[in-house]
């Protein structure tokens, strides 16, 4: 407590760490050489522990059916955030992509719409000029949102597009089941 009640002398800064002037060397040396020997990072590979590389050439064999189909990620995400939809069109996701096209169509119409009611009001000198031009800013918002929003959608339906469809979920009397098969 520094001049509170029942303090009798004033603390110092990291008091509790110091002893008698300085710093505990005992603890400060050994936190040094784990830090030291933490941050060193083998030289060489292992290849008696990586199971993908072949004897002979050191190259990367992958089997079959971990190669990537179609789109890759990154590229969905780019298709999906230019032109909404396409990305979901490229990864199978049909229904997914319609909506997300129509979308754009209604956010991208509003924002038209409103923009021109803006200039009307404008140009007759109306009083609710700040509220359409902030339903403009608001449609404006929603439009590049969906485009955020596709990309994103398209970047994990790419990467989960191997997934294993095996999830059922049915309705029951008493409720609701889950059915998760275990191979």
């Amino acid at each position: 407590m520094h001049g509170g009640i029942g303090a009798r002398t004033i603390e110092r800064v990291g008091g509790a760490l110091m002893t008698g002037g300085r710093a505990d060397r005992r603890t400060g040396g050994w936190a040094t050489l784990l830090i030291a020997v933490l941050s060193v990072s083998p030289s060489a590979r292992l290849p008696a522990q990586d199971t993908t590389a072949t004897r002979d050439t050191m190259r990367l064999v992958l089997p079959s059916d971990t190669l990537p189909k179609g789109v890759r990620p990154m590229g969905a995400f780019w298709r999906s955030f230019l032109i909404p939809g396409w990305g979901q069109a490229v990864t199978g996701r049909h229904a997914t992509g319609a909506v997300f096209v129509a979308w754009e169509g209604v956010t991208a119409m509003m924002t038209l719409k409103a923009q021109q009611e803006a200039n009307y009001i404008k140009s007759i000198h109306g009083s609710n000029l700040e509220l359409k031009e902030q339903e403009v800013q608001d449609w404006l918002v929603l439009w590049v949102f969906n485009h955020l929003l596709a990309g994103a959608e398209a970047y994990v339906s790419a990467h989960l597009r191997d997934f294993p469809p095996d999830l059922k979920v049915r309705a029951y009397p008493s409720g609701i089941g889950v059915t998760i098969p275990i191979p």
